[in-house]
């Protein structure tokens, strides 16, 4: 099972990597890295969102602050299956994170239908429902966009609050909107053919042999939102169609 933590706060810097800057990287890395126990995995989200698409449409103006909620799951997921219901802040560059787990099937009835989840074990995980159902009750979002990728996934030989994640392989559809298949999705075109995210996550400062390593390779930080790409492009091809 994954490991669960219910609250975080850390800083997240992101590159895209050619094919070629990936595999330069993980061959000069290979000595600081170690890979994830749960390997080469698919992460699958439900992104909530207004009619207006409100909270996405603020993201891209880059406010100093902006909020996001998401559905998340490893791979596709039955009724019974845990599931993440998440809301992830960012303010001035550092990224929070609270969620809970609940069977896909209490999250549904409660996204789809306001059912409060029984599945709240503890003082934690109501205290982050509470703060969940006011986005839900003030906005009203639903699910608006189903996004998956593939990912790899690692963390640095005596840096233990460093992770450090590979995505590739986006894909997304507006219709169908559940996390239990991945059918009728579109790739995601970055401009990069078989491109990489590479996500560095930190609790302050990346270390020295990281850094040097990404200068070395002329390997620069990009500013890329999965979801904001993908609604990006959503957008320009509705008004193609127009």
């Amino acid at each position: 099972k994954m490991a669960y933590i219910q609250s975080f706060r850390r800083y997240e810097t992101k590159y895209l990597l050619s094919e070629q800057q990936c595999e330069a990287f993980l061959a000069a890395a290979n000595e600081l890295l170690i890979p994830d126990k749960y390997g080469d995995y698919t992460i699958c989200n439900l992104y909530l969102d207004t009619e207006d698409f409100y909270f996405i449409e603020h993201s891209l103006d880059k406010p100093d602050y902006k909020e996001k909620l998401r559905l998340r799951s490893y791979g596709n997921v039955g009724a019974e299956d845990k599931v993440f219901l998440e809301i992830k802040k960012k303010s001035r560059g550092i990224v929070y994170k609270r969620r809970i787990t609940l069977p896909l099937r209490e999250a549904e009835e409660y996204l789809l239908c306001g059912k409060t989840p029984e599945t709240l074990p503890d003082w934690s995980a109501r205290q982050i429902f509470s703060e969940i159902d006011y986005l839900m009750q003030k906005y009203k979002p639903r699910p608006r966009v189903y996004l998956a990728y593939d990912r790899l996934a690692f963390t640095m030989r005596g840096y233990p609050d460093i992770r450090l994640t590979l995505d590739g392989n986006i894909r997304s559809r507006f219709d169908g909107l559940t996390l239990s298949h991945d059918e009728g999705v579109q790739l995601l075109d970055t401009g990069v053919p078989d491109y990489r995210i590479m996500e560095i996550k930190s609790d302050g400062a990346i270390p020295v042999p990281l850094t040097k390593i990404l200068s070395q390779l002329k390997i620069y930080p990009a500013s890329f939102s999965k979801y904001g790409r993908v609604y990006t492009d959503y957008r320009k091809a509705l008004v193609t169609n127009e």
